[in-house]
């Protein structure tokens, strides 16, 4: 994982929040505020601001895509040391009584004042949900990617495997090929649990590309199905380039599950 932690600046004058956060994506523009539809994060800061009386801005550990859930997505925001201060569960109440029903805070808790969910988060674990079935029940609707036809997951493991370490993922992304950033991430474990018709990829990296674990997710079926060999993702991989073939799965089955902080900060942002 990474080593060294950005140096954060902080007011004195300030007491800093850490959230745990669930919240299902389907009809949200995504974790951040946008000026084209409505995100978590502008919920939950006006949720923070009828509560304090005072404008609030939340932090968040991951910018989750438009659609894709989480259940341990991890937040800070700072409180004015003259405005009222609420016990832990009295926050959490109060913020969950001004939030929709699709949004729920999980935990609150009072951290150090240099901890920062982004900027410190040393790694994150996603679950993308796969239905392998010919009929989708209404309750995975737009909670999972349905794929009728069979999957061989062992296959599927067999591509997983390729995929871990440390390699440029600029092909498993959907940035343009011309844009300048660093796109060497470390995979440290790819994991496929099937349990029937229910097949759930957990990823976790020290980092992700934009929509680096769905382009993931999209390979490992069409191998899953026979349509892409093993070989074909060492070679995409290898390759740096966005080719066609590589695909990119729905956000519906894709789920934020865990952030990680180091432990000497006591920022364990695991969702109980």
């Amino acid at each position: 994982m990474k080593s060294g932690l950005k140096q954060v600046e902080t007011t004195p004058a300030l007491k800093r929040w850490k959230l745990i956060i669930a919240y299902d994506g389907t009809g949200f523009a995504g974790w951040q505020r946008q000026k084209n539809g409505l995100a978590v994060q502008e919920l939950i800061e006006t949720a923070a601001g009828k509560l304090f009386g005072i404008p609030v801005t939340v932090h968040g550990a991951s910018r989750t895509d438009s659609g894709v859930h989480a259940i341990g997505q991890c937040a800070h925001f700072d409180q004015p040391l003259d405005s009222r201060t609420f016990p832990s569960k009295e926050l959490l109440l109060g913020l969950n009584a001004h939030l929709p029903p699709q949004i729920r805070v999980l935990r609150a808790s009072r951290v150090r004042p240099d901890f920062h969910s982004r900027f410190q988060a040393l790694g994150k674990r996603y679950e993308y949900r796969i239905l392998n079935s010919r009929v989708l029940p209404p309750h995975d609707y737009q909670r999972a990617w349905q794929v009728s036809l069979p999957l061989d997951v062992q296959k599927m493991r067999e591509a997983a495997a390729v995929l871990v370490g440390t390699h440029d993922f600029l092909a498993f992304s959907a940035f343009s090929k011309d844009r300048r950033e660093n796109t060497v991430r470390t995979i440290h474990d790819i994991r496929i649990v099937g349990r029937g018709e229910k097949i759930s990829v957990i990823v976790e990296g020290d980092g992700f590309l934009y929509r680096m674990v769905r382009s993931i997710a999209g390979s490992l079926v069409r191998v899953g199905l026979g349509r892409e060999s093993v070989e074909w993702v060492g070679e995409r991989l290898r390759g740096r380039d966005r080719l066609p073939g590589v695909v990119t799965a729905p956000p519906d089955g894709l789920y934020l599950i865990r952030v990680f902080y180091p432990v000497a900060r006591g920022a364990d942002c695991s969702p109980r």
